[in-house]
């Protein structure tokens, strides 16, 4: 059976945290290792965070219009994850995936947030336009599938 769980907010730093902690409280129905449970929190804050500091950047968009979304969908033993904006997107998608590419140098930005995206997750995902704005899909297969008990000491026992 699928599930899914939806989410959104406004594209500002404060909430980055929040997008994090409540994807990594959706996939806990996985019975994650640590260990998976950091690569998706790790991944969902580098594609939030993309949104924060690029998708929107110049202010040209109305506050109301600053929005990201998100969407979860488990499935079987996977965790399918969607996170878009609807900001000024991406001219070159095959540039911006290259590792170290940043165009906000002037911020110290390491350029290496789709790396980590794509490195953490299982499958990964960009689709963008120019003034369309972007969308980042992952997902995550764990180890166990649902229902199935999880090793002494893994995530289960630190609850």
């Amino acid at each position: 059976m699928k599930d899914t769980m939806k989410l959104e907010f406004t594209a500002v730093s404060a909430n980055e945290p929040f997008a994090r902690n409540a994807v990594a409280a959706y996939c806990l129905r996985f019975d994650p290792s640590l260990d998976e449970l950091s690569d998706v929190k790790t991944a969902v804050s580098e594609a939030v965070t993309n949104c924060i500091v690029h998708a929107y950047a110049g202010g040209q968009y109305a506050e109301g219009a600053r929005l990201v979304c998100i969407s979860c969908t488990a499935e079987g033993d996977t965790l399918h994850i969607e996170i878009s904006d609807r900001g000024r997107g991406i001219g070159d998608v095959a540039q911006a995936v290259e590792p170290f590419f940043t165009t906000a140098e002037e911020e110290e930005r390491s350029g290496m947030g789709f790396t980590i995206m794509q490195t953490f997750m299982t499958t990964f995902s960009l689709d963008s336009a120019p003034g369309a704005g972007t969308t980042v899909r992952m997902s995550k297969r764990f180890g166990r599938p649902q229902g199935e008990a999880a090793p002494r000491g893994a995530l289960a026992d630190a609850r």
